[in-house]
């Protein structure tokens, strides 16, 4: 399997996509805010805050695998 392709490398552009996915829903979560629908605002902040407590845990997967070398 090359390298670019190896299940860390693939995980990892997951990850990140995550993290961009996080970014653009905060950024609509402010501009709906912005426009008085607080409540909206505050239930998109619950399921961000989840996507934030993943990250964490699957960037420490992901420095794991990368230390196992499944290339």
């Amino acid at each position: 399997m090359s390298g670019e392709y190896s299940l860390p490398d693939v995980l990892e552009r997951i990850y990140h996509n995550q993290l961009a996915l996080e970014a653009a829903v905060m950024e609509l979560t402010l501009w709906v805010e912005h426009r008085g629908s607080a409540d909206v605002g505050g239930n998109v902040r619950g399921a961000l805050e989840a996507m934030g407590e993943n990250a964490g845990h699957i960037k420490q997967g992901l420095a794991r695998l990368k230390g196992m070398d499944l290339r």
